[in-house]
C-alpha cells in the first residue's frame, strides 16, 4: 500500500490518470442516476398516457346501464400488459362488489387516480361516457413499476458500458500526452557523455518548452565548464612538455659523465620516470584533442596504409623488445573516415599492444571489409584483460593490476573517445581463448568499404 502511495505521489501520469478516472466515475454516476430517473419517469408518464387514451376510447361507447366489466385474463399471456376496464356505480351507490377493483368507492372525478380498493395498489384513469356513466381503466402499480424499472435499466446499460471505455480512452490519451516527455528522456538517455548540444524544441508541446529552454541553458553552462577543463588540461600538458624535454636532455648528458654504479641505477630510474611523464603528457594532449570534437573531414583512406604509417613510427619501440609486428592478410581495405582520428586510434591500440606484450612476442594488425562495415583488429600475445576488467579499462588512468608495463592508462580511453565519435563498436577478447592469454581488440566501423588484393602481406621485426 505504501509503495502504491509513493508511486501515485511521484508519478504525474498516474496522478493525472487517477484524477481523470475519478472525474469520469463521478460524472458517469451522476449521468447514470439522471438517465435512470428520467427513463423511469418517462415510462410512468407513457403508461399514464396509455391509460388515459384507452379510457377515452372506451368511454366513447354507450355502455349498457346494467354495468360493464372487462378483466381479461391477460396475466397468463403477458403479466405486464394486464389492463382492467370497470364501469363505476353511480354516485351515492355502493362500491364495486366484484372484479379486480372490488371495493372501489364511487364518485371519483375524471382523470388519473392511484387507489387501493383491496390489498393491491392500482393506477386508474376515470372517464365519463355519453350516457353519463363512468368507466375506470386500471393497471396494477407493481406491474407499472416493473415495466418502468426495466425501461430505466435498459437506458442505464449504455452509460454503464461506456464507463470502462471512457477510462481506457482516458488512459490512452494521458499516455499519448506524456509521450513527448518520454521521447525527450529517451533522446537524452541515448546521448553520448560528451554531447552537449541543445535540444531542438520544434515539435515539443508548449508546456515542455520552458523545461527544454532551461535544460539547454544548463547544457550550455556544462559544455562551457567542460571546455574550460579540457583547455586547462591541454594547456597544462603543453606547458609540461618543454620542462620534461629539458629534463630528458639533462639526463642524457648526465649519463655520459663518470659516476658510481649506484648513481647510474638511480639515473636509470630517473630516466624511466621522465619517459613515463612524457608519455603521460603526450596522451593527455591526445585525449584533449579527441574530446574537443573539432570539425573533421571525411576522406577515403586505406587501412593498410594507416597500418604502415603507424608501424613506421612505433618500429623502434617494438624492435627494442624484439616483438614480431606486422599486417596480416592480403586484402587492401578502404573506408570513409577522418584520417587523423583513425590514425590516433590505431596508434594507441598498437602502442598499447607493444607495451603489454613481453619480449619476443607478437603483434598482428588486420582489416576486414564486411557488408556495410570495416573491422580493424589488433592482436597481441600479452597477458590479456580479464572479462570483469574489460568495462573499466576504458576509464582514464585505469591500469590492470600486475601488468608491470610502463603506461599512463589513457590509451584505451582515447580509443574509446574516438570510437564513440565515429559511432564505432569496440570488442575485447582473448587472443588464445583456450589459455586465456593475449588481447584482441576489434573496432567495427560502420560505413561503405571496399577491398582488393595486395601483392604481399607486410611483416617485420
Amino acid at each position: 500500500m505504501d509503495g502504491l502511495q509513493r508511486r501515485v505521489g511521484r508519478s504525474l501520469q498516474v496522478r493525472l490518470s487517477l484524477w481523470l478516472a475519478l472525474a469520469i466515475l463521478m460524472a458517469a454516476i451522476a449521468a447514470a442516476l439522471f438517465a435512470f430517473v428520467s427513463a423511469y419517469r418517462e415510462a410512468i408518464d407513457l403508461q399514464d398516457d396509455q391509460l388515459q387514451q384507452l379510457a377515452v376510447m372506451v368511454s366513447g361507447y354507450d355502455l349498457p346501464s346494467t354495468g360493464y366489466t372487462f378483466a381479461g385474463n391477460t396475466r397468463k399471456i403477458d403479466p405486464e400488459t394486464q389492463i382492467v376496464v370497470e364501469q363505476l356505480p353511480a354516485e351515492g351507490g355502493y362500491g364495486l362488489r366484484q372484479g379486480p377493483l372490488a371495493g372501489l368507492a364511487p364518485g371519483l372525478s375524471d382523470g388519473l387516480h392511484t387507489v387501493r380498493p383491496g390489498k393491491l395498489s392500482w393506477r386508474i384513469a376515470v372517464a365519463s361516457t355519453p350516457s353519463g356513466a363512468q368507466i375506470a381503466v386500471g393497471q396494477r402499480t407493481a406491474v407499472r413499476g416493473e415495466v418502468a424499472r426495466h425501461t430505466a435499466r435498459n437506458a442505464l446499460l449504455p452509460v454503464l458500458l461506456l464507463i470502462p471505455v471512457l477510462l481506457l480512452v482516458c488512459n490512452l490519451l494521458v499516455r499519448a500526452a506524456f509521450r513527448p516527455l518520454k521521447q525527450l528522456a529517451t533522446e537524452l538517455d541515448q546521448r553520448a557523455e560528451n554531447d552537449m548540444y541543445g535540444i531542438v524544441d520544434v515539435d515539443l508541446p508548449r508546456e515542455l518548452r520552458p523545461f527544454v529552454v532551461a535544460l539547454n541553458r544548463l547544457l550550455e553552462r556544462v559544455a562551457q565548464a567542460v571546455l574550460l577543463q579540457r583547455r586547462f588540461v591541454a594547456d597544462a600538458a603543453h606547458e609540461l612538455r618543454s620542462p620534461l624535454a629539458a629534463l630528458s636532455l639533462q639526463a642524457e648528458r648526465l649519463q655520459a659523465a663518470e659516476m658510481s654504479e649506484q648513481a647510474r641505477e638511480r639515473l636509470a630510474t630517473l630516466k624511466l620516470g621522465i619517459t613515463r611523464n612524457q608519455t603521460l603528457v603526450t596522451q593527455l594532449l591526445a585525449l584533449a584533442r579527441a574530446q574537443d570534437r573539432p570539425t573533421v573531414t571525411m576522406t577515403a583512406v586505406s587501412a593498410q596504409g594507416l597500418f604502415r604509417a603507424v608501424l613506421e613510427d612505433l618500429w623502434p619501440l617494438a624492435d627494442a623488445k624484439h616483438i614480431d609486428i606486422g599486417v596480416a592478410g592480403d586484402q587492401e581495405v578502404a573506408l570513409l573516415a577522418a584520417a587523423d582520428d583513425l590514425t590516433t586510434l590505431i596508434r594507441n591500440l598498437v602502442e598499447n599492444a607493444i607495451r603489454y606484450t613481453p619480449e619476443h612476442g607478437r603483434v598482428d594488425l588486420a582489416a576486414r571489409a564486411d557488408a556495410g562495415a570495416v573491422t580493424l583488429t589488433v592482436s597481441d600475445t600479452g597477458p590479456g584483460i580479464a572479462a570483469p576488467e574489460r568495462a573499466r579499462v576504458f576509464e582514464p588512468f585505469y591500469r590492470t593490476l600486475g601488468s608491470g608495463a610502463v603506461g599512463s592508462g589513457l590509451g584505451l580511453s582515447i580509443v574509446k573517445t574516438i570510437a564513440d565519435r565515429m559511432q564505432a563498436q569496440i570488442h575485447l577478447g582473448y587472443t588464445d581463448e583456450a589459455n586465456q592469454s593475449g588481447l584482441t581488440v576489434q573496432v567495427v566501423l560502420p560505413g561503405a568499404a571496399g577491398s582488393r588484393s595486395m601483392s604481399e602481406p607486410c611483416r617485420g621485426a
